[in-house]
């Protein structure tokens, strides 16, 4: 199916109209059966018409939007149960991940808090487990 923006050149009118295909068009304008529906002039002419194309990129901008957002939120749900049941140790969790390794009388809990990535690369060759969770400011949106 094409639609076709027609204009009829007695009354003016512009109207639009579904064909079949554009051959289907010519047909039928050839046959002398196409005629305005305002004033039933047979003189009646395809106008100009803009082409109704998606905009990709903009519907994939939005897409990509709209996983961000979504990832944020899974983020920060994850960071609230982290929160209620971890305890935080700030700049100390390398110290303290290693205490409670080391130190078989230190009672074992779960903490969180901040590391570089050589000091995460020496835990894990020392055998302590630790996992990196990107982490969300409450300050960004």
């Amino acid at each position: 199916m094409i639609k076709y923006n027609l204009e009829c050149n007695n009354c003016h009118k512009s109207f639009d109209s579904w064909f079949a295909s554009s051959k289907e068009f010519e047909k039928i304008k050839r046959l002398n059966l196409l005629n305005c529906f305002h004033c039933s002039s047979k003189k009646v002419v395809k106008s100009l018409m803009a082409p109704n194309l998606l905009n990709t990129k903009k519907n994939n901008i939005k897409k990509e939007e709209n996983k961000i957002k979504n990832l944020k939120k899974k983020i920060k749900e994850y960071q609230k149960i982290i929160k209620e049941n971890f305890d935080y140790v700030g700049d100390n969790f390398t110290y303290e991940a290693r205490s409670m390794h080391y130190n078989k009388k230190k009672p074992k809990k779960s903490i969180y808090g901040n590391a570089t990535i050589q000091d995460m690369k020496d835990l894990k060759e020392e055998g302590i487990e630790t996992e990196v969770i990107p982490w969300i400011n409450e300050k960004e949106n």
